[in-house]
């Protein structure tokens, strides 16, 4: 559970502590007020990917820092801090992750350092975040396989499924190369060869098309782009109407007027705070135009260069059977090195003997009895885990005021096109799809042709429930102990937000919530009130966060109720915290 954040020039936050407890934490505030920031500085505690750009003006360095209680029943944390060696402190953990000016970052786990994907891979096990847009992946069957076997307590029999299933089909494509007569195998080993010399020829860097393309994209534009910064320096400080001289103008007469007429002050501050940030932009302008220069004879290097680059990419991509969603996420250069790797692979498999082709034979026999085992097994405890699912999430919408709705997993086996054999994919012999019932009379139908975006919030809310909560259980499932929602009352009002309301505040009887909202009839439910807004400090911009007690919380329910805090909206907003609110 999260007990304490600190943050430090992250975004428009300077410094923010905040203490936290256990229930349903409700943070509330104006748009723009920088909600969003609250929510950003946790995923990038979590290890969400991140860059200079959230360092707040100014400052060298961001860094954000908790303290989390790992529950005594959570296993896969307790886990995992064992395996690397990292000791409680009477059951309590820091974690902090900062970035510096120049890119440079650090992750600490009570003082250990790690790197970002073992902190993603522990903190899954003690946060599961929702944010704005996640209820779209619903609309994608992909997620639904692992949603079920999450659900189920799968995943770990999936991915051991899924090193199988490519270790087989590896070994069958070798097996299949290697089956050719000695003729085609000379030739396809000095083509294999060939492939080799000319990719090690090109000793390729892992990321550097991408790096090239912007520096081809700048070259090529540069005589627009040195016509743009100049234009945009004679506007701003060089020109003979620029707006810093301009602005210099405004601002001694204001200084003079203001002190005629102390009304003007705040006019005043805000001229002065449009002064200093153009000499900012001057400051920086001037820095760019002295460091811009254009070299025909490196635009020529770059473009060759590319060429070289995505000429081995068109010619070694076509040759590999990848997963086109892993291929999307490879770089240039990681395809082609992919494709010299299995060449590689390929030419020591060709040349191996009779004997160990016939090896290769019977591994496959073994692979093939191992994986039709585990497929099994898989679709046995995904069938006996889909009505349980289905049930639940059922049982959920009903309290979320989709009282006849009906959740349903669609389990079924993938077959040839004949329709006699049984396929196997990447992760079983299964595919699964989640179908909702909205009304009764109605066919289950995809969710993907659900109309509402408001249900789909729901169906999502339950979803994540399911998965983290056990209703049978006091302390909930042995996963995540607290989940966030950003804005999770999209597309929904009226009885349903009261409904909404008053499942999230059930939720928090056994986990700890953190939720995001613009509704107030979700943010009466809450046992701790957290408002954002954003304040002037030293003709500085910076988000702050007020813990709300009492009168401050009927004043900001009141607000989200009309907009304003007049009598009537007050006398609503205490009616609706007496009828709701837990909290005296």
């Amino acid at each position: 559970m999260l007990e304490e954040l600190t943050v430090r020039n992250y975004a428009l936050a300077e410094t923010i502590n905040l203490s936290f407890e256990g229930g349903l934490t409700i943070l509330t505030g104006e748009t723009g007020a920088g909600k969003s920031i609250i929510i950003g500085s946790i995923g990038f505690l979590l290890g969400a990917k991140a860059d200079t750009t959230i360092i707040r003006t100014g400052a060298e360095e961001a860094s954000v820092a908790a303290v989390i209680s790992v529950d005594s029943g959570n296993s896969d944390a307790k886990t995992w801090l064992d395996e690397h060696d990292i000791e409680t402190d009477d059951g309590r953990i820091t974690v902090r992750r900062n970035i510096k000016r120049n890119g440079r970052t650090s992750i600490f786990i009570q003082n250990e350092a790690v790197n970002r994907s073992a902190l993603q891979e522990f903190m899954v096990f003690l946060f599961d975040i929702h944010g704005q847009h996640e209820h779209e992946s619903l609309l994608r069957k992909e997620t639904h396989r692992r949603y079920m076997d999450r659900f189920a307590g799968l995943e770990s029999l999936a991915f051991e499924f899924n090193k199988t299933f490519n270790e087989l089909a590896e070994k069958r494509k070798i097996y299949e190369n290697s089956i050719s007569n000695e003729k085609e195998k000379a030739a396809r080993i000095d083509l294999l060869n060939f492939a080799i010399e000319e990719i090690d020829a090109a000793a390729l860097k892992i990321g550097e098309s991408r790096d090239l393309e912007a520096e081809s994209s700048m070259l090529a534009s540069f005589e627009k782009l040195a016509t743009y910064v100049k234009t945009a320096s004679n506007a701003v400080y060089s020109g003979e109407n620029s707006v810093l001289s301009l602005l210099r103008t405004a601002k001694s007469a204001f200084d003079n007027a203001a002190e005629i007429d102390t009304k003007l002050s705040t006019l005043l501050k805000r001229i002065e705070n449009v002064y200093y940030e153009t000499e900012d932009i001057t400051g920086d302008l001037r820095s760019y135009c002295e460091g811009l220069s254009f070299d025909p004879a490196r635009l020529e290097i770059v473009e060759e260069r590319l060429a070289k680059i995505y000429k081995l990419k068109k010619k070694y991509s076509k040759n590999q059977n990848t997963d086109i969603s892993t291929e999307i996420e490879k770089t240039q250069e990681e395809v082609v090195l992919d494709y010299r790797n299995m060449a590689e692979a390929e030419i020591e498999a060709l040349q191996s003997s009779d004997q160990d082709r016939e090896k290769l034979k019977n591994d496959i026999l073994l692979l093939e009895k191992e994986i039709a085992q585990k497929a099994s097994v898989l679709s046995a405890k995904r069938k006996e885990a889909s009505g349980r699912l289905s049930s639940r999430i059922s049982t959920i919408l009903s309290r979320l005021g989709m009282p006849n709705a009906a959740f349903s997993v669609s389990l079924e086996r993938k077959s040839a096109k004949d329709d006699k054999s049984i396929l196997l994919g990447p992760w079983g012999a299964d595919d699964v799809e989640f179908l909702i019932r909205a009304n009764i009379g109605e066919e289950p139908r995809e969710l993907a042709r659900i109309a509402s975006g408001g249900e789909l919030s729901r169906i999502m809310l339950a979803i994540k429930t399911a998965l983290i909560i056990d209703e049978d259980s006091v302390n909930g499932k042995n996963s995540a102990e607290t989940l966030i929602f950003d804005e999770i009352d999209t597309g929904i009002g009226g009885e349903v937000a009261l409904s909404v309301g008053e499942y999230l505040s059930m939720a928090g009887r056994k986990k700890q919530i953190l939720c995001i909202t613009h509704l107030a009839s979700i943010a009466v439910r809450s046992d701790h009130h957290l408002k954002v807004e954003k304040k002037e400090r030293d003709m500085r911009t910076i988000t702050q966060v007020v813990i709300l007690q009492k009168d401050d919380r009927v004043s900001e329910i009141a607000r989200m109720l009309s907009g304003d805090r007049g009598e009537t909206s007050i006398a609503h907003a205490s009616e609706m915290l007496k009828k709701y609110s837990s909290v005296v």
